[in-house]
């Protein structure tokens, strides 16, 4: 007999996106579809997913077991976004107005706005002010149905900054139920008092912050921004070599805004991930295709930034990678909270079906920052993660737009959110 101490009853559909992961060309169609189903956790694993049959033969409720009507609702895993620069203070409204104006991305970093903006006001906020923020931004992610997290560091670039950061994601994990996975950044940009030292910035990496961050064991991945204007292919496989011999697992922001061949570097290095990739190459396509690395689309950048180039999600697609789709949540290029709506995103200017861009943002993203073992998918063994949906079918979250219809989010087997409000 199974034991049960949380049920959802039945759910008019149920997206389980179950089996091997992750998926790749024709298996990111089968999203796993049951209908009328009920699922089934203890102490915050799920341990039943089938028929309301099979659950009264199977499945025993403990006393005071919770037991949620799912009656025309739809439900799909917990969201899981692998791509975000969560901690980070003040905003880029003034730098939005001026690419109004006409300004590019590139042309407001050479006036020293961009990241350098961001960095001076994460330098000039305490600890706790900044954990603060980060608390709101979590929940209103929640909200929108992300339960589980990438976040990095990178608006420090320097040792005590670089920690603060870095520490608010640790502290964070403990005080609130979204799951944080830390990355450290520290290869966002050359901060402003090395401009004219460049070598000596990587020296400092290399030698002093990167060490300290993972005796620390402060950050799981290492991520560099691999651009001809911040950090070249050379000084990126640098940087990428010395923090696999640390130990960190491997992530590149490649191939953004030109084609240097990050994504190519990424395969070579056997990164977990290659991020961004709107300008990668029919090379780097080839071999990402071939690879075990997945391709993370960010689609709210290109929107954000009001590019007419995507990354070419269609032919990734189709050729067999690995693709995932984040938010990449910061002040500069995409200001965007809301999973639902990269998915959204992915499907009205990337091309991809409403099935793969739920697989993409579910357990591909899972399998983006080595977690497709335990979130991602709705499945006995795994973490009960769960969005109910206020929809008549699963196809209408990329149909109805301009609302958020997740009524309940379940993570490892709490109600934190309960009629779109936080229980926690």
């Amino acid at each position: 007999m199974i034991y049960a101490d949380l049920v959802v009853a039945n759910l008019k559909q149920l997206v389980t996106c179950a089996g091997q992961a992750p998926k790749r060309g024709a298996g990111m169609k089968e999203v796993g579809l049951l209908e009328k189903a009920w699922v089934a956790g203890w102490q915050g694993e799920i341990v039943f997913v089938g028929t309301e049959k099979e659950f009264r033969e199977k499945v025993s409720l403990i006393d005071r077991a919770l037991l949620l009507d799912g009656t025309e609702q739809v439900a799909l895993p917990g969201l899981v976004d692998a791509h975000t620069h969560l901690p980070f203070a003040g905003d880029r409204s003034q730098e939005f107005a001026l690419r109004m104006q006409g300004y590019s991305y590139q042309q407001l970093a050479a006036m020293g706005l961009g990241i350098q903006t961001t960095v001076k006001a994460t330098r000039g906020i305490t600890k706790e002010e900044l954990k603060i923020l980060c608390r709101k931004r979590l929940q209103t992610m929640l909200l929108n149905g992300t339960t589980t997290l990438e976040a990095k560091s990178g608006y420090g670039l320097n040792l005590e900054d670089e920690i603060k950061q870095l520490e608010v994601l640790k502290e964070l994990r403990s005080e609130q139920p979204v799951e944080i996975v830390s990355t450290f950044m520290g290869a966002h940009e050359v901060p402003p008092e090395y401009k004219n030292e460049r070598r000596n910035y990587i020296r400092l990496l290399k030698e002093r912050i990167m060490p300290e961050v993972k005796s620390r064991n402060l950050a799981e991945f290492f991520d560099i921004f691999c651009e001809p204007t911040v950090f070249n292919l050379e000084e990126t496989e640098e940087l990428a070599r010395a923090a696999l011999k640390l130990g960190y697992k491997l992530k590149i922001h490649a191939d953004e805004f030109v084609p240097i061949g990050g994504t190519e570097l990424a395969v070579e290095l056997g990164a977990r991930s290659a991020e961004h990739l709107i300008n990668i190459t029919p090379e780097g396509i080839e071999k990402l295709s071939q690879s075990e690395t997945a391709a993370v689309l960010l689609p709210g950048v290109p929107f954000f930034l009001m590019l007419e180039k995507t990354a070419p999600a269609r032919e990734l697609l189709d050729r067999g990678a690995i693709v995932a789709l984040a938010t990449d949540f910061n002040p500069g290029s995409s200001y965007v909270f809301s999973l639902l709506f990269i998915m959204q995103l992915g499907v009205y200017t990337m091309k991809m079906t409403v099935e793969e861009a739920i697989q993409a943002s579910t357990i591909n993203a899972a399998y983006a920052i080595e977690r497709e073992t335990i979130v991602g998918s709705v499945e006995p063994g795994k973490q009960f993660d769960l969005l109910l949906c206020d929809i008549p079918s699963y196809p209408s979250l990329v149909y109805e737009l301009g609302r958020n219809p997740i009524t309940t989010v379940i993570k490892k087997g709490k109600v934190v959110v309960k009629e779109s409000r936080p229980n926690f």
